[in-house]
């Protein structure tokens, strides 16, 4: 189980664990960066939270099949309570969202449990009526992981746990999880990288494993400082790299369970999305600093230029109704942004937008 991830890293070279963690300490250094900044605009934030609930429900539902394109996902969450989800598609978006939703909101409140993944598992399947039975339920019966080829023809990739050995090992995973993510002996990281797949192998659902991996993948992240999560959708890298996803995924299950599994493929896939999470997230600010890095009070200042060629500090702290000490600040950061130009010294001092 999860205690067998010291005999899983030391499987891996040296020279790749050396190149995972000059990754994770990129990832880290933008961890620091994201919970030491306070010039971030929350309302611009929360616009953008809402649009990856739907980026991420889209792509991660793609993932396992479903044919929604972001628009349409839109669409029908904005018309969710006078919609009847009759298809599986609508069924399994709408409990993405709805979980994923949650997640964003509320994970410094919600425990990491056996009681928690499990209700998740079943908001996750509340819309689907032939999922009646089996929302918020372990497995009854075997579920082997098949792959079809175009002849229609199956090949068994893997067998997971058994049905009435699938509590007992989701529990004692859960433990472990909790644990390790609370002490220094492993990078939470790979905790993490390592919960998904013992969790993907044990497969405890008949279904909703795959998108059940990805929210609890957001929520671990969150709960253990990486706050920027719900900014940038780590579903959609997922997506745009789906064959290689598979193909780390499986090389890790390999071997089941067990401290042999080859772990180095899928950790450095793992922490490569989120990498390249950061290069979006990093794309994102640099090109909408207006979006995301203003405050309010930012916003209207830059605003005034509609109205005035030139704005001086004493302009600004009148129009805003704002002391100069405060307009002094918001002109200087606009400044820092490149946003606007500075001409003049001392009282002459004038601004004009860039």
């Amino acid at each position: 189980m999860g205690s067998h991830l010291t005999k899983r890293l030391q499987n891996i070279p040296g020279k790749d664990l050396t190149s995972l963690f000059a990754k994770i300490a990129r990832i880290d250094e933008f961890k620091g960066w994201w919970r030491g900044t306070s010039t971030l605009n929350p309302q611009a934030l929360g616009r953008l939270k809402r649009s990856i609930v739907i980026t991420s429900t889209g792509a991660s539902t793609r993932i396992e099949g479903s044919t929604l394109s972001d628009k349409e996902v839109e669409k029908l969450l904005r018309g969710l309570k006078a919609t009847k989800l009759k298809d599986r598609d609508s069924q399994e978006v709408a409990g993405y969202a709805e979980v994923l939703q949650t997640v964003f909101d509320s994970y410094k409140d919600i425990r990491f449990s056996e009681g928690v993944i499990l209700q998740f598992h079943s908001t996750l399947l509340k819309h689907s009526v032939k999922d009646r039975h089996q929302r918020g339920k372990y497995k009854s019966s075997p579920n082997k992981v098949v792959a079809f080829d175009s002849s229609g023809g199956q090949t068994v990739l893997f067998s997971p746990t058994e049905p009435h050995l699938t509590p007992a090992e989701m529990r004692a995973l859960i433990e472990w999880t909790r644990a390790a993510l609370k002490g220094d002996d492993f990078h939470p990281l790979l905790v993490i990288a390592n919960f998904i797949v013992e969790f993907l192998a044990i497969h405890p659902f008949h279904d909703g494993n795959g998108r059940l991996s990805r929210i609890l993948t957001n929520l671990m992240l969150a709960k253990v400082g990486y706050t920027y999560i719900p900014y940038a959708s780590l579903e959609k890298i997922i997506e745009d790299h789906k064959t290689e996803y598979y193909i780390a995924l499986r090389t890790a299950q390999k071997d089941g369970k067990s401290p042999k599994a080859a772990m180095a493929h899928w950790v450095h896939f793992f922490v490569d999305v989120m990498s390249r999470q950061i290069d979006v997230l990093r794309g994102f600010l640099e090109a909408s600093p207006t979006q995301a890095l203003l405050s309010p009070n930012q916003e209207r200042a830059l605003a005034l230029f509609d109205e005035h060629p030139e704005l001086y500090t004493r302009l600004v702290a009148d129009e805003l109704s704002i002391p100069a000490v405060s307009a002094k600040q918001v002109l200087n950061r606009l400044l820092e942004l490149k946003l606007i130009k500075r001409f003049g010294a001392g009282r002459t001092t004038r601004y004009r937008k860039s």
